[in-house]
């Protein structure tokens, strides 16, 4: 666990006093994220023979809603404590938030964008969706980085102990308790969906076919994962049985699985595979 690439103690430059500076982990692997996101948003979009600059204008307005949904679905998770402790706020800042938070906020306004810019809802849809699962792939990392999101206490050969005290300090990881690498286990079940998703999109029948795919596939793969995580500030539901996490999951893929024969039907064949009639000799 390295939650800093490197500090900078405070020092003085001509009359200014400057620092400390401390550069994180999460901060550099997040900022991957966002940068390999757009550019698999990007070269999916001239695939599909979608506008690019309009698909990566989506992205950076899905992007900014899933950063600030994240913040306020970790604030009503954690309301019992943030509430209690109003200075803490602050650090709202500094965490990365409940995904799902960011992927239900990011929903309207991917519709809003879509509406105005006059894209292909469904195949805009297809697009994203593999740029996101790869940001979560890379965030995942950033999030071992930092030590939070950690696992529950395990005996596998392959479990990790974090000693850092900085990050227990910051986020509250256990120290010298071998763990789950639940962050790891993410990171590893994104990218696994992501090359799924990379085949589907090269064989897709009809327009949405991605995007539904990824919300099945990364919600079932959550909801298993959601057992070895160990970290509280996931929220419950029914007295404790279910992660909020989880129930969510299962909205989802409930949705997702209600809306396929519907975006089959409306969907039609993919741009980059539907036929053109031939020219008139």
């Amino acid at each position: 666990m390295y939650p800093r690439l490197f500090s900078i103690p405070a020092f003085k430059l001509l009359s200014w006093n400057l620092g400390p500076f401390t550069l994180h982990t999460y901060g550099v692997l997040l900022a991957l994220a966002f940068v390999a996101g757009l550019w698999i948003a990007g070269r999916q979009a001239k695939k599909a023979k979608l506008d690019a600059d309009k698909v990566t204008d989506l992205a950076v307005y899905v992007l900014i809603a899933g950063l600030i949904g994240a913040k306020i679905a970790l604030l009503i998770v954690e309301w019992n404590y943030y509430s209690k402790n109003l200075k803490e706020l602050f650090s709202l800042l500094q965490s990365g938030g409940v995904f799902y938070g960011g992927l239900i906020a990011a929903f309207p306004v991917a519709w809003w964008y879509v509406r105005k810019s006059g894209l292909p809802g469904w195949r805009a849809a297809d697009a994203l969706a593999p740029g996101v699962v790869l940001g979560q792939a890379i965030g995942r990392l950033g999030c071992f980085a930092a030590g939070c999101c950690f696992g529950k206490a395990s005996s596998l050969p392959w479990a990790v102990t974090f000693r850092d005290l900085y990050a227990a300090r910051a986020v509250g990881t256990p120290m010298d308790t071998p763990l789950h690498p639940s962050q790891l286990y993410e990171s590893a079940a994104a990218f696994v969906i992501l090359g799924i998703l990379l085949a589907i999109a090269k064989r897709k029948s009809f327009d949405g076919q991605v995007a539904l795919s990824y919300v099945v596939l990364y919600s079932v793969a959550r909801f298993g994962l959601e057992f070895l995580r160990g970290d509280t500030a996931r929220g419950s539901v029914f007295g404790g049985a279910l992660s909020t996490s989880q129930a969510i999951a299962i909205v989802l893929v409930l949705g997702a699985l209600a809306l396929y024969p519907k975006a089959r039907r409306s969907g039609g064949p993919p741009a980059a595979t539907a036929a053109t009639p031939e020219p008139a000799v």
